[in-house]
């Protein structure tokens, strides 16, 4: 049985807006002096690596300082769902005075990102923190949370998911709406 799913964002289109919140982070930040990326690991990651690797191609800039941090100690719901692996913080600096760009994936209720500033809090006091998010499910929010810098965003039912297709990892890029999460695991 085909489960339904519906494609938001396809490919060509998945590379424009990536190069969108490039070029956004370029104008604001200029030459990254003084700022960090931190990606929510795991699946921050897949998106800072994309930004940061454009923004190499498309600066002067030789090096970005980028960081990968696990949050999964941090989750108000740690002890409430099912046990997992954590992974390894690769965060080899401090935030101390910096400007740093938190990255994930989805935004969704506004957990994850509050898990994540309570973790960032151990690498120092950053100067100013702000959220890059591929998606934002605005209507969706538990806590007063927003992105500074938005792919795109949808609105949904609470109980449909939304899934970021990497080409690393799936073969093509895309952003797809699941009815709910046990169909996006039957693909």
């Amino acid at each position: 049985m085909q489960t339904m799913r519906r494609i938001l964002l396809k490919e060509a289109h998945f590379d424009l807006v990536i190069n969108r919140l490039c070029h956004q982070l370029i104008e604001e930040y200029n030459n990254f002096s003084n700022t960090c990326f931190v990606a929510i690991q795991p699946r921050g990651t897949l998106l800072a690596d994309r930004l940061v690797s454009k923004i190499l191609q498309n600066t002067d800039n030789q090096q970005v300082e980028y960081g990968k941090l696990d949050i999964t100690f941090y989750r108000d719901d740690f002890k409430r769902s099912k046990p997992q692996q954590p992974l390894t913080n690769d965060m080899n600096f401090l935030v101390e005075g910096k400007r740093v760009i938190l990255v994930d994936d989805v935004l969704f209720t506004g957990r994850t990102v509050q898990a994540a500033l309570t973790a960032l809090n151990h690498y120092g006091r950053p100067a100013s923190v702000e959220l890059v998010a591929l998606v934002d499910r605005r209507f969706n929010r538990h806590l007063p949370i927003q992105s500074d810098y938005i792919g795109i965003t949808i609105d949904v039912l609470d109980e449909e998911y939304v899934k970021v297709e990497w080409l690393a990892t799936t073969g093509s890029d895309s952003v797809v709406l699941y009815p709910n999460k046990d169909a996006s695991k039957k693909e």
